[in-house]
């Protein structure tokens, strides 16, 4: 049946239902008037819950279990609707405590074939045990990516209540979301991001159509493009300071390896070192781990001496040691 054959049997049936009784007619004959009517309109509710299901569906090429299926369309679907995505390929990372990513075939109507989507564990809300090292300085964000200042909403999170963790949840996607934008706008090697919300990010995929780009604790490097990497890694570095931002979680796992060149991910801890006094531990601590790749594959360099030329090359205070052990972004599930 036709879209504009059901519009023109629905108008058929309220111009019936708006009519006046019938009078003097036999009761056989309202009864079978009634019955059909009756028919009609669960004709009518019928169709109306078929359209509106085969409208709401989102079926994707990636054999996902059925939980998670409910999760991705949840998620995803009102990006497949406002026609970011097309289809749902495959799990490029998952299995970690903070979310899952899909590679996905873009719509022809997005500036790439595909797109990556970055969707975050279902229900569970992700939250750093020592997370007010973190979050020193920094403003609360809704879905939208405005500043919370409703002091229910404020005390909600201030007291960890449900609707607060559900606020703080929402609050580290949209810091991750417009912390890439600003650096990507600065020229940074990142994924550029697209589209934020429901719980979810679009960006670039960074990869091969079958293969997404390995992570650069993976790769081997010879000693020139070590150097090379090396070089283009703490470039992007002083791009972050330059932006008053720290990763806060930098290493060779958060950065891609593509075609000889890197991309660094994963920005929910990334912190502006003028408000986190934390700011040059947490550095330091970056720096470190970024130089213990880097010195496996052969670059000589100097971590700590290297941290703290860059942090005062940018106008930066020295601020004072913390216990690594501290700073350990220990992620746990709240329900």
């Amino acid at each position: 049946m036709t879209t504009n054959h059901q519009f023109e049997l629905y108008e058929q049936i309220e111009d019936i239902s708006g009519l006046p009784p019938i009078r003097n007619v036999p009761d056989q004959q309202l009864r079978h008037h009634r019955s059909r009517k009756k028919l009609i309109n669960e004709q009518k509710n019928t169709e109306l819950y078929e359209l509106e299901e085969k409208e709401n569906q989102f079926n994707f090429s990636y054999g996902a279990s059925k939980h998670e299926k409910a999760w991705i369309n949840d998620s995803l679907f009102d990006f497949y609707r406002q026609s970011w995505i097309d289809d749902i390929i495959r799990l490029i990372k998952g299995g970690g405590k903070e979310a899952s990513v899909y590679q996905c075939l873009a719509n022809p109507s997005a500036p790439y074939e595909f797109i990556a989507a970055k969707v975050y564990r279902p229900r569970k809300f992700r939250q750093l045990r020592n997370d007010s090292l973190y979050r020193e300085g920094r403003i609360h964000l809704d879905d939208e990516g405005h500043e919370i200042r409703d002091d229910r909403a404020l005390h909600a999170i201030q007291k960890r209540t449900n609707f607060g963790k559900r606020l703080l949840h929402t609050s580290w996607i949209e810091h991750e979301f417009q912390t890439m934008s600003k650096l990507h706008k600065a020229g940074a090697n990142i994924p550029e991001p697209f589209a934020s919300g429901n719980n979810a990010i679009l960006m670039a995929y960074v990869g091969w159509e079958d293969t997404a780009a390995p992570t650069l604790n993976s790769v081997r490097l010879d000693h020139e493009e070590a150097r090379k990497l090396f070089d283009k890694a703490i470039e992007n570095v002083e791009i972050m300071l330059s932006k008053n931002c720290v990763h806060g979680d930098l290493s060779a796992y958060n950065i891609l390896y593509h075609d000889g060149e890197i991309c660094l991910i994963d920005f929910p801890q990334a912190i502006d070192p003028l408000v986190n006094r934390n700011a040059h531990a947490i550095f330091r601590r970056d720096i470190i781990r970024l130089c213990e790749y880097f010195q496996s594959q052969g670059i000589n360099c100097e971590p700590i001496k290297l941290a703290d030329q860059l942090w005062k090359k940018h106008g930066f205070e020295l601020g004072p040691n913390v216990d690594l052990r501290l700073l350990e972004p220990v992620f746990v599930d709240t329900d």
